[in-house]
């Protein structure tokens, strides 16, 4: 098992809020990072003494970065698996190219599921308007067609309720490759939220009830309640399961609807996660310190709740100029991520509240 020690050089593939509380935990155990994005800055920059502006297809600027650091991470999972693959063969990367290529790829993700025994929504490929209606026929016409890639935050998606919708909706998401997946009935929400060190050792955090509003996270909750804590043990056994397949060194995250037919998969995401933000004072350990201890062979923190009660609520546009607000109620803990424009759905920041 390779550890790497305090001091060392942490690079972060993606410079945003995630990389930089990735970075921000790093510092605190005595870690240096480097970010590596093709942005000319961005949230981590502020925290994060070095910053290479490189695109993630450029073979020679992932090498003179990987020969710089002495393990490499990345923050969102919209990445090239082939830049990992370039990456690995000059250090350590952790997460693996092979998680990126599940989650990347919608279909991929719910074939690998299922092949694990998890349930999900109905699904099917889509590449033509004629796959979407042979498709609508099978599943129903009540479903959301989605972008096999590049989604997240509801975007890349459209809804269906009618057969009638088929060519709206295949127009809406650019007649890209796609897969459908029929409606859940569900009643709530949640995330499970793991981490995995690299001798195979699982930690997870309480399970949050997830709020979304517009297809963005609104609010995390834990605990998350009677009915999605009867679901957790089986929704924990299948993530589990999934970071054991992929030999997953770090936090993952697996989202899961609350049914009556049990925990029914929705998506996973190779790296920290926004639903898990409540935990950088609401667990003993939180998910970034816990990242930064797995990637770099170090003995995993406890995730146990440091609360009764812990609500994250996301700061979306204009809402992060409530500062002074949040701030007057001293059971608040604001993060404001250091962006420059709020725009309508843009994540400026959280607040978590804790409830001792």
């Amino acid at each position: 098992m390779t550890t790497i020690a305090p001091g060392s050089t942490i690079g972060i593939l993606g410079g945003g809020q995630l990389g930089r509380m990735i970075a921000i935990a790093a510092a605190q155990l005595g870690y240096r990072t480097h970010i590596f994005a093709p942005e000319e800055s961005g949230p981590a920059a502020d925290v994060s003494p070095r910053w290479t502006r490189g695109e993630y297809d450029d073979p020679h600027a992932l090498a003179a970065f990987a020969d710089g650091v002495d393990v490499v991470t990345y923050e969102f999972e919209n990445i090239a698996p082939s830049a990992v693959e370039t990456l690995a063969g000059h250090g350590l990367v952790r997460p693996g190219a092979q998680a990126l290529r599940v989650a990347q790829d919608r279909l991929a993700e719910k074939r690998f599921v299922c092949d694990l025994g998890g349930l999900t929504a109905p699904f099917a490929p889509v590449d033509s308007l004629d796959d979407l209606e042979a498709a609508i026929a099978t599943i129903g016409s009540r479903a959301i067609l989605k972008t096999n890639r590049m989604g997240y935050d509801g975007k890349g998606q459209a809804r269906l309720n009618e057969p009638g919708d088929a060519v709206g909706a295949w127009n809406a998401i650019g007649r890209q490759s796609a897969i459908l997946e029929g409606f859940v009935t569900f009643a709530e929400e949640f995330s499970v939220i793991l981490v995995r060190g690299v001798d195979g050792e699982v930690r997870f955090w309480d399970s949050s009830a997830n709020v979304h509003v517009d297809g963005i996270l609104d609010t995390s909750i834990a605990p998350a309640g009677p009915l999605i804590e009867g679901q957790v043990p089986a929704a924990r056994a299948l993530a589990r399961q999934i970071a054991d397949a992929l030999d997953y060194v770090g936090v993952l995250t697996c989202e899961f609807f609350a049914s009556a037919d049990g925990p029914v998969f929705n998506e996973m995401a190779p790296r920290v996660h926004n639903s898990g933000h409540g935990t950088i004072e609401g667990a003993v350990t939180s998910q970034f310190e816990n990242h930064v201890r797995a990637i770099c062979g170090l003995p995993l923190g406890d995730t146990a709740l440091a609360a009764r009660r812990v609500e994250m609520r996301n700061l979306i546009g204009d809402a992060a100029h409530d500062w002074a607000a949040i701030l007057s109620d001293p059971a608040n803990h604001l993060h404001l991520y250091g962006k420059d424009e709020a725009r309508p759905g843009r994540k400026m920041g959280h607040v978590t509240r804790l409830t001792l």
